[in-house]
């Protein structure tokens, strides 16, 4: 966190130092000032990624690992020992699923969860979904993530590979 208020600040101060010249250096340094507080603000203002309680876990239920299957397929997620609910808000003990498709076993702790095709988003806090795939092997990674998309890593992650038949 200190990292990003250095380089949020840095970059407030150097912007504020290339501008046009034209201003006293009494109001480029209130300009500075103003700028590293606003970046403090901004840091304070995101919270840390909650703790993983212990024992929790995510799973697919309906799919095992090396299973062949058919397209469109359905993916149940479960959760165990932490909440799923809606994104918006960081609460501690809960977050949301995201489904990777060959796109890796998980994504880092405190890493916003792309989204795309390959990375999908369940944010209202469903547990199931259908997929399409095309035929041959595919990579599925289940990523629970906070309130705001941030990974819990590989602590909350669980992948399997499903050979999709023809």
């Amino acid at each position: 966190m200190r990292k990003m208020f250095f380089v949020s600040a840095t970059a407030l101060i150097v912007f504020a130092a290339c501008n046009s010249g034209n201003e006293s250096n009494a109001s480029k340094d209130s300009m500075a000032a103003k700028a590293v507080d606003t970046a403090a603000k901004t840091a304070e203002v995101v919270p840390p990624v909650p703790a993983i309680p212990a024992g929790a876990k995510v799973y697919f239920k309906n799919l095992k690992d090396g299973q062949t299957v058919s397209s469109p397929l359905k993916v149940e997620m479960g959760a165990d020992g932490i909440s799923v609910d809606s994104s918006g808000h960081v609460i501690p003990n809960s977050g949301h699923h995201h489904l990777l498709i060959d796109s890796g076993d998980s994504i880092p702790m405190g890493i916003v969860v792309p989204k795309d095709s390959l990375h999908l988003h369940f944010g209202n806090a469903q547990k199931e979904t259908t997929i399409q795939l095309t035929p041959g092997k595919h990579r599925l990674a289940l990523q629970f993530a906070d309130g705001i998309h941030r990974s819990y890593g590989s602590k909350l992650s669980s992948a399997i590979t499903v050979n999709v038949k023809k």
